[in-house]
């Protein structure tokens, strides 16, 4: 039975374009794989907490050693791994802020970044311990980031994504770019002619 985990973050609700995007896509994948299952994980609503000194110093004490503090201290970060472990497919939901993810998400990542669990050096080299996964990610940006905009470079968004989940071992990861949510209306656009071709491309991904 094929499982999808959908991570969203942004706090505007159903006034977020990642958000409905993400809808489009999960209603398809959902009448694509009968019987699936789909858990979601709502960033905005429900916040991780930031890695501290306390999550570090129990990552780093072997198993066998950890206090119920330790395990305590754990215990967010073992079930977001838990989810991504059991997902097929990875939706993430997000907008572009200020060049970057929001800061729920980032703390959603350096709790599923985990040395020994998701990740290890063998001889020196970086090794993901998470594989067989599809991840979809939806970004919804204010402005124009395409290759052919000047403001390309200054999206740090998807190259940080691809490379974090590319270092877990996820390589199978599609990018669906929403980018000009500010713009439409100078453009003399409504908001549904600005989201139909965009939740189209988020149809034909669930095939892709």
């Amino acid at each position: 039975m094929a499982s999808l985990l959908r991570i969203d973050s942004s706090p505007r609700g159903n006034a977020s374009v990642s958000r409905r995007l993400g809808d489009t896509y999960t209603d398809g994948w959902k009448a694509a794989h009968s019987g699936s299952t789909v858990t979601t994980r709502d960033l905005a609503f429900q916040q991780p907490t930031y890695v501290d000194i306390q999550w570090i110093q129990s990552v780093y004490t072997p198993p066998d050693q950890q206090t119920d503090a330790h395990k305590a201290a754990l215990k967010l970060s073992d079930e977001i791994i838990a989810e991504v472990e059991a997902a097929d497919t990875i939706l993430i939901t997000s907008p572009l802020y200020n060049f970057s993810i929001p800061a729920v998400l980032k703390a959603w990542i350096d709790h599923l970044v985990r040395a020994g669990r998701t990740f290890a050096y063998v001889n020196g080299a970086p090794q993901g311990k998470v594989h067989g996964k599809k991840a979809v990610i939806i970004l919804a940006k204010g402005g124009d980031y395409s290759e052919s905009s000047p403001m390309h470079a200054l999206d740090n968004a998807t190259p940080y994504l691809r490379t974090i989940l590319g270092f877990l071992g996820i390589t199978d990861v599609t990018f669906l770019d929403a980018g000009g949510v500010s713009m439409y209306p100078h453009k003399g656009q409504t908001e549904e002619q600005f989201l139909e071709p965009l939740q189209q491309k988020a149809r034909e991904l669930v095939t892709a």
